[in-house]
């Protein structure tokens, strides 16, 4: 026991403490009280301290709740994101824009786009399996692409000049839509949920995100390859 644990006493109490009887037993007590009250201080301290450690990690590493990340996103009127065909893409211009509040990038494909899956129902179905969402009002798709690059988490850009996602790190190369092209990725971009509300706003989730897509094939690919070439530079 350490000297700080112990409580003060007088010499006439410890005379009565030796000395035994109801008044020593009851000073021992009161000892004793103090003893589990500065340890159960202690403990309180460490829990509390403890507690307050695991949440700032778990709030570092995983999304949060209550209108940020996590939570459901509006990043604009359905008008602000103008529709174009891949090869046209223009960042935050039409056909692709960054939203740092959601850490997304919203596309939005012209109803005249070109894909290579060919069947009309197993384009939908893959489609839906990917997180895209059509616009039952014009007939054009929308996603939402995790803006982290799924190699080492960087933030991956889009090239306008190669009409794709070119990650600086490490050379990750991913199609408008997001589908791998080529690199160490070991799948293609991980998206969130996107839909819209009455009043026209675009909503992304992200709290709800699909980490499942994997490098496409031939019968998966989506979005056919673009022809433009994408180094290393910007």
């Amino acid at each position: 026991m350490s000297v700080e644990e112990r409580a003060p006493i007088t010499p006439q109490q410890y005379e009565v403490l030796h000395g035994g009887g109801a008044e020593a037993a009851e000073i021992a007590k009161q000892r004793l009280s103090r003893r589990r009250f500065l340890r159960r201080s202690m403990l309180a301290v460490w829990g509390l301290s403890t507690t307050a450690a695991i949440a700032g990690a778990l709030d570092f590493l995983y999304p949060t709740l209550g209108g940020s990340f996590g939570s459901a996103q509006t990043v604009g009127k359905k008008t602000d994101f103008p529709a174009a065909l891949p090869l046209d893409f223009a960042i935050d211009i039409k056909g692709i824009f960054h939203k740092p509040v959601a850490r997304t990038y919203v596309v939005h494909l012209a109803k005249n786009t070109t894909y290579s899956i060919a069947d009309a129902q197993l384009l939908k179905d893959q489609q839906e399996s990917e997180f895209w969402t059509t616009d039952t009002t014009d007939g054009t798709q929308w996603l939402a692409l995790y803006q982290r690059c799924v190699h080492l988490g960087c933030t991956v850009p889009f090239r306008d000049d190669c009409s794709s996602f070119k990650c600086p790190c490490h050379g990750s190369h991913y199609n408008v839509d997001g589908e791998f092209l080529d690199g160490p990725a070991p799948r293609s971009l991980d998206r969130f949920q996107i839909h819209f509300d009455d009043g026209g706003n675009v909503i992304v989730e992200t709290g709800i995100i699909n980490q499942t897509v994997p490098h496409p094939d031939t019968s998966t690919r989506i979005i056919p390859v673009p022809l433009k070439a994408c180094g290393a530079g910007g």
